[in-house]
């Protein structure tokens, strides 16, 4: 649901969370904030909400203040497979849907509470034309996804279980506790049981 801010409130949040962020990649001028600002919205998605839905095309980036989601798509066997798990300082979206506006092959779901800006397609296609030192920011963004596809495909085809579970854990600590043990074993390809087994193993020896 939209979450209902005077333009001051509004400001503060995008400053205090997007442009913050932003600012590490590319410093941004006042005009490209004032039109961020301008095309944004604040959204607030409950623990289990749908944010997108397999077939739908993404309309809208959004970018996580607060919270966590979970993209998955359904196997050829029925399973759910997790595809990306998105956090606070994260994107949300389906990379391939939103950037070519076609039916999602993926659902993203709130994993939890989450506080999020929304950008429209549109609304960013607009914003680059006019202002292209925004392109920088958004190829960096963007470059960091295909890095971390790319990451995730050699990791399922060359690491053994015990590997995956252990860049996992140095990658991304602060997720470990909050997705549930059967959404992490099918990011990682592998048998929840077998998941249980090496987090077990891995705490007696630490």
């Amino acid at each position: 649901m939209l979450w209902k801010l005077s333009p001051d409130e509004l400001s503060a949040f995008l400053y205090d969370n997007m442009f913050s962020y932003f600012r590490r990649i590319y410093p941004l001028c006042r005009e490209v904030e004032d039109e961020i600002l301008g095309h944004s919205v604040v959204v607030k998605f409950k623990k289990g909400d749908i944010i997108l839905k397999h077939g739908q095309v993404c309309r809208y980036c959004y970018f996580a203040g607060h919270g966590l989601a979970r993209a998955y798509y359904t196997s050829e066997s029925g399973k759910d497979v997790s595809s990306w798990f998105m956090k606070e300082g994260d994107i949300i979206i389906a990379v391939q849907s939103f950037f070519e506006q076609m039916p999602s092959r993926e659902t993203i779901e709130a994993v939890e509470d989450l506080v999020c800006i929304g950008l429209k397609h549109g609304a960013l296609q607009e914003i680059y034309q006019k202002f292209p030192e925004f392109n920088f920011i958004g190829r960096i963004l963007t470059q960091k996804y295909y890095i971390q596809m790319e990451e995730r495909a050699f990791m399922l085809r060359m690491d053994n279980s015990d590997e995956k579970y252990r860049k996992f854990e140095a990658y991304h600590p602060e997720i470990l506790t909050r997705v549930q043990i059967k959404d992490i074993a099918s990011y990682l390809g592998i048998a929840p049981a077998t998941l249980s087994r090496i987090r077990n193993r891995r705490r007696m020896i630490s």
